[in-house]
């Protein structure tokens, strides 16, 4: 009697839970939602928070603030989100960052793939090797000859230890043996900034980013690491047209929750980020920026991230890199 009572407790408190997952979706959301961007305001993840955000807030009918908490490689940003009550109402612009850093570093105050519940994968687009205007070189060769000529002295930027900008340039570093010097930034943003002025030599970075500049001459394209030219800049070639065939870098974006998120909420959070993301507008924005939209399933993006996170391990490990 004891067991079958036992038992019976058990699944009222199931359909409870489920009672009030439910209950939480068909009235989310009831307030603002907030994505948090562990990066700087202005970058490249900054920007497609803030397009997809900005049509959020219309399917919804409520406010979605933009909250850039940009330092230590995206992990106070991305700590703030694992540490969130799971409720739907804080959410993380996720990155390839997000990927690699449970590699770079030898303790981290989460775990990407325990802490959080995918919701989409946004979007993605390459990478664009560019240079200062100052720089005397017009072509992939051209730099390579000049970074051999003064091993030590030319340096790329990136938005931190262990950005895509990070591991584009250690791998063209280790694929072409040049010696150069890793300036670190906390975001693209500023790292272009110290580009534009002339502090630096040269970065990768994502065509949404340097697109300006490439317009106002003031940066030059040299190659995008993808393995088609960018329709916004196809004057460029690729990497494999100036000689480095299969180097391909690309970045991406996804929205991730906190781990435990009512399942229905991830659902509901997931069906409005994927109509957003068919948006005409939305879409053309993404295009006119170089970047491709996508919009999956929790699962789908999930593997993805499971997917990127070992093959990072692995490029990681060989090349050595570590942020502390």
């Amino acid at each position: 009697m004891r067991s079958k009572r036992k038992a019976i407790l058990a699944v009222v408190a199931l359909a409870a839970v489920a009672g009030v997952g439910t209950a939480a979706a068909q009235t989310y959301p009831s307030r603002p939602v907030r994505f948090i961007v562990p990066y700087a305001a202005g970058g490249g993840v900054d920007i497609v928070t803030r397009t997809l955000a900005q049509k959020l807030a219309e399917l919804f009918n409520q406010s979605v603030v933009v909250d850039n908490r940009p330092g230590a490689s995206t992990n106070i940003g991305s700590e703030a989100v694992a540490r969130a009550a799971p409720d739907g109402y804080t959410l993380l612009m996720a990155s390839p960052a997000n990927a690699v850093n449970g590699s770079l570093f030898a303790k981290l105050p989460y775990d990407t793939l325990r802490d959080f519940a995918p919701v989409s994968l946004i979007g993605y687009g390459p990478l664009v090797l560019v240079v200062h205007p100052s720089v005397p070189a017009r072509s992939v060769k051209d730099l390579l000859a000049l970074c051999k000529s003064r091993p030590g002295q030319l340096s790329y930027a990136s938005g931190g230890n262990g950005s895509s900008q990070h591991l584009a340039g250690e791998m063209l570093k280790v694929v072409t043996k040049i010696d150069i010097i890793h300036v670190p930034y906390k975001g693209a943003a500023p790292a272009l900034v110290d580009l534009i002025g002339g502090q630096t030599a040269f970065m990768f970075n994502n065509t949404l980013e340097v697109l300006p500049y490439v317009k106002a001459a003031r940066l030059r394209p040299l190659a995008v690491a993808s393995a088609q030219r960018a329709a916004v800049l196809p004057e460029v070639p690729t990497f494999a047209e100036s000689g480095l065939p299969g180097f391909e870098a690309t970045v991406w974006w996804g929205v991730l929750a906190p781990a435990a998120t009512p399942k229905e909420v991830v659902a509901r959070l997931n069906a409005e980020i994927v109509r957003a993301l068919r948006a005409p507008e939305v879409k053309e924005r993404f295009t006119g920026l170089g970047a491709e939209t996508v919009g999956s399933t929790p699962g789908h993006f999930g593997d993805f991230l499971k997917t990127e996170t070992v093959k990072w391990a692995k490029v990681i490990k060989a090349s050595g890199i570590r942020a502390d």
